[in-house]
């Protein structure tokens, strides 16, 4: 059998050649409400209107869907969830406009696909948009069954995954269907930090329906087939005569890269929903849950000493954070966020003795890993989510300070570095730091610092803690000295070193880097029965 991965080298536009999806050429022919025989029995009636949900749009728009390498909304469920574990909700429904010949339009199922199943064994509700029916575009009960499976998510506490692929609002229906978008924007936001919402953006989602997938979670986009913008090329071009296409607009590179809108891209539907199920199983169903834990098979107790060399001698020479992480956390189990946005720090989900924890690590190889307006907020909005859901908190340091320049200054880098300032103080997650070289001013509190409430800071012996280099200070503090190079050799040895910190207090200890995974599993396994609550208050006022 082949696996996802295979499919990483597939033509997109050749994956209805790859995927058998279910046939319909046996199906009993779909009867229309006028055409019921009399001596028809009623479960001959609801056989075929059962079929008829299952047929859509049609051979027709299903292969027209395939020629464009997308798979349908049936057969990305079929994908999404393991084996023969959907059960659909409202395949019986339909619309109920009567407008503009609507009344001739009926499809049972109205064009989105709705219930629960599992992911690896665990319950989740999904919903997929079936565009063979009217573009998958969003009437009143379209939008009704959407929110009953929100509902039921909430009442159970499981997850929802919301598979978008719509032309947007069903025109027809008018202020109907605007204000079935916005029963489901209210509900996206009370089920907010309830249960995990994690979309994935599989064709257009244009105009109003892109304020759901933006409350959720956690976006998918597919390179190449799935489009995101809120007006699109033809009305950008009549209104700012600027001529840009949908990909440019708002496709996967576009919403990854530049925007940060979407977290992570896939070449095509398969991959995408594959990798959705490779993050489903490090979340929690719920916040009345713990992270989840797997039986982990890289030993707790292993050392590795390649660390102990990692960190170059010179703080200015750069390199690969990634390797730290991966070095220390569970053998390939670390699952990046918004990989290709903000790379001057690295989120992601791992995990440690088989326990779920969110990672939040700056990047050397990127601006030296300082911090600028887009790494702080993509932090602080991961940092809030493992919160809410009770994920525990790594954090590797090395952070020369936050970036500096008038296009920081302007942009408001004080306003979003203050929302990942917020994200740490807020936390009452376990959160455990490990500073592996600089920790600068005032990017060193906003690290998860030990002032922070920081439940375990610890240092590598290449730390340098201080409110700025070396040569900085000197050049602040001795402007007018002869013999700068020893006041810089001077300041290093009093205030660079881990010791400083660690005199005071603001280190629990300075550790061997190769000892590192196993000093962080021993205080993971210590702080589970860790009980903290912030101030009663209705909510905070985080500076957005």
């Amino acid at each position: 059998m082949l696996s996802w991965r295979h499919f990483q080298r597939v033509n997109p536009r050749s994956l209805c050649a790859i995927y058998t999806h279910r046939s319909f050429s046996s199906s009993p022919s779909v009867l229309s409400r006028a055409s019921w025989p009399s001596s028809l029995s009623l479960t001959q009636v609801i056989t075929d209107k059962r079929n008829e949900s299952l047929e859509g749009g049609g051979k027709t728009k299903r292969d027209k869907q395939h020629s464009k390498g997308k798979l349908t909304c049936r057969e990305r469920l079929d994908l999404l969830l393991d084996k023969d574990s959907f059960r659909e909700y409202d395949a019986f429904v339909e619309h109920q406009c009567t407008d503009f010949g609507m009344e001739a339009q009926k499809t049972a199922g109205d064009g989105v696909v709705t219930g629960h199943g599992t992911i690896h064994g665990r319950r989740v509700f999904v919903y997929s948009q079936d565009f063979t029916v009217l573009g998958g575009s969003l009437s009143r009960t379209n939008a009704n069954k959407i929110l009953k499976i929100m509902d039921q998510a909430m009442t159970v506490g499981a997850p929802v995954i919301g598979l978008q692929d719509s032309g947007g609002a069903r025109i027809q229906e008018g202020v109907n269907s605007l204000a079935g978008y916005a029963d489901i924007f209210q509900k996206n936001v009370l089920a907010s930090g309830v249960v995990p919402q994690l979309s994935l953006i599989m064709g257009p989602c244009a105009g109003g329906a892109v304020y759901s997938p933006a409350l959720t979670d956690f976006i998918f986009m597919v390179r190449e087939t799935s489009h995101m913008f809120v007006t699109g090329p033809e009305v950008v071009r009549a209104v700012t005569n600027e001529k840009v296409d949908q990909e440019t607009l708002g496709g996967a590179v576009t919403h990854t890269q530049k925007s940060g809108v979407a977290h992570n891209m896939y070449a095509n539907d398969i991959e995408a929903l594959q990798r959705m199920r490779d993050l489903f199983d490090y979340l929690p169903l719920s916040n009345r849950d713990q992270a989840p834990t797997r039986t982990c098979l890289d030993p707790i107790d292993r050392k590795d000493s390649a660390l102990d060399t990692l960190v170059p001698i010179h703080s200015s020479t750069a390199y690969d954070m990634q390797q730290v992480i991966t070095r220390v956390i569970d053998k390939h189990s670390f699952f990046e966020i918004s990989p290709d946005y903000a790379r001057n720090i690295i989120v992601g989900m791992g995990r440690l003795g088989g326990t779920s924890v969110g990672v939040v690590a700056n990047q050397p190889l990127v601006s030296s890993g300082a911090l600028d307006m887009e790494a702080s907020v993509k932090a602080a909005r991961f940092i809030r989510f493992c919160d809410a859901f009770h994920i525990p908190l790594i954090t590797f340091v090395d952070v020369p300070g936050f970036m500096p320049g008038t296009a920081q200054e302007h942009g408001g880098i004080i306003r979003h570095g203050a929302k990942l300032l917020y994200a740490y103080c807020e936390a009452t997650v376990p959160k455990l730091t490990v500073i592996t070289r600089k920790a600068y001013g005032g990017a060193y509190i906003v690290m998860s610092s030990k002032h922070l409430r920081g439940d375990y800071n610890v240092a590598w012996p290449t730390a340098e803690i201080a409110v700025m280099g070396a040569s900085g200070a000197v050049e602040i503090i001795f402007k007018n000295h002869q013999d700068k190079l020893k006041m810089e050799k001077e300041y290093h040895s009093k205030f660079t070193t881990p010791l400083s910190a660690a005199r005071q207090g603001y280190l629990d200890d300075i550790i061997e880097p190769r000892s590192t995974r196993v000093c962080l599993i021993e205080q993971l396994e210590l702080l589970k029965t860790k009980s903290i609550q912030n101030p009663w208050k209705k909510h905070g006022t985080i500076p957005l």
